[in-house]
């Protein structure tokens, strides 16, 4: 989406990234939340009333009788004092409240800009799909938590991967539309360059995906030896898809998730590599041989300190590492394909002005 330079444009982009800094700040407190074991502390969902905390010991007492009434509590934390459980309710708290503040930082300059007339038709069914996606996000959300309420001490992985993965989804559309509102045109580059670098970005919203499976079935606390798992490098076929229906063993199996999980980052890391020196090799130098070399290093630090918190058997701290440079790698991913994305532009007049072009 090129458009014609103008202070409205650039005003539209940075409110763009902002709103993306909000997205990787809710991320990160999110595995924080998840780590902590705080996810469930909140049993309603109040989107508006829950903006407001308990502010006296009655509605602490209220709050954390609520909490105690679910299998969370009976089966992992029977005993837990009330300020305990004040700790773990300021961590889901601030989490929602985050959602919550995204949604007006959002909502509320959008409406200004188009009130104003800064933003055409293609910017605007764009923004309004943004939008969209993000109250999704906060129903998925819910969605997540309840499943956490009856009958299980967690949440379910299913939903706690699609909720993740619809962040990265979210936040990647922001980035992308904020990156195509640069007045620079497209960067050249043949189509292998091209194509490598969007499929490097769909295959780490991917890994991302089989994160929150890993990270849903705990299935970081075991296996952890590398390179080996299990015993081999490739586990047995038997142990890998015992469960039935097959399909199964890549969601619930954990040893399968983690090996899935391991055979990804390899070739993420090996694709980043081969992307590098092609990009290198073609292009002698440039903002694409850049991305591309931030990208493969990225990859690598990523991988490398996978490794390490595996090892280590996941100790809050870098799981929450490893989690917040996911969010590096998505953002350098994101940034470098939506460079050498083509742009395709046409006039289109404002109410303002100006004139933008506007490519759909």
């Amino acid at each position: 989406m090129a458009i014609q330079g103008s202070y409205q444009m650039r005003a539209i982009r940075l409110w763009l990234y902002a709103v993306a800094a909000l997205v990787l700040a809710m991320v990160l407190i999110g595995g924080a939340t998840r780590l902590t074991e705080s996810g469930l502390s909140i049993t309603q969902w109040q989107p508006v009333m829950g903006v407001v905390p308990p502010l006296n010991e009655t509605q602490w007492q209220a709050e954390f009788e609520k909490y105690q009434a679910i299998p969370q509590y009976r089966e992992l934390n029977r005993g837990m004092g009330l300020d305990a459980f004040k700790t773990i309710y300021w961590w889901e708290w601030t989490h929602r409240l985050i959602g919550r503040t995204i949604g007006a930082v959002f909502l509320l300059p959008l409406l200004w800009f188009l009130w104003r007339g800064w933003i055409g038709p293609g910017l605007r069914t764009r923004l309004w799909l943004i939008f969209g996606l993000g109250a999704l996000q906060g129903a998925v959300g819910w969605w997540m938590v309840a499943s956490g309420l009856a009958n299980r001490v967690e949440v379910s992985q299913y939903r706690l991967a699609t909720h993740l993965g619809l962040a990265g989804v979210i936040y990647i559309a922001i980035l992308w539309t904020a990156q195509r509102l640069d007045e620079q045109p497209a960067r050249p580059a043949p189509s292998r360059i091209r194509a490598t670098a969007f499929g490097l970005l769909v295959l780490v919203l991917g890994q991302i995906y089989l994160g929150a499976l890993v990270a849903g079935l705990r299935a970081g606390y075991v296996y952890n030896t590398w390179p080996s798992i299990d015993g081999a490098f490739v586990p047995d076929a038997s142990r890998l898809f015992f469960d039935v229906p097959i399909w199964r063993n890549f969601f619930e199996n954990t040893l399968t998730v983690q090996f899935d999980h391991r055979m990804l980052a390899y070739t993420i890391w090996a694709v980043a590599l081969i992307h590098a020196f092609n990009a290198a090799r073609i292009m002698k130098g440039g903002p694409i041989v850049a991305g591309a070399i931030a990208l493969a290093v990225a990859v690598t630090l990523q991988a490398a300190l996978g490794v390490f918190t595996l090892l280590m058997v996941v100790p809050i701290s870098l799981a929450l590492l490893h989690q917040t440079m996911a969010m590096i790698v998505l953002t350098v991913a994101t940034l470098h394909a939506s460079g050498l994305a083509e742009r395709k532009t046409h006039a289109q007049p404002a109410k303002t002005r100006a004139i933008w072009k506007i490519a759909e």
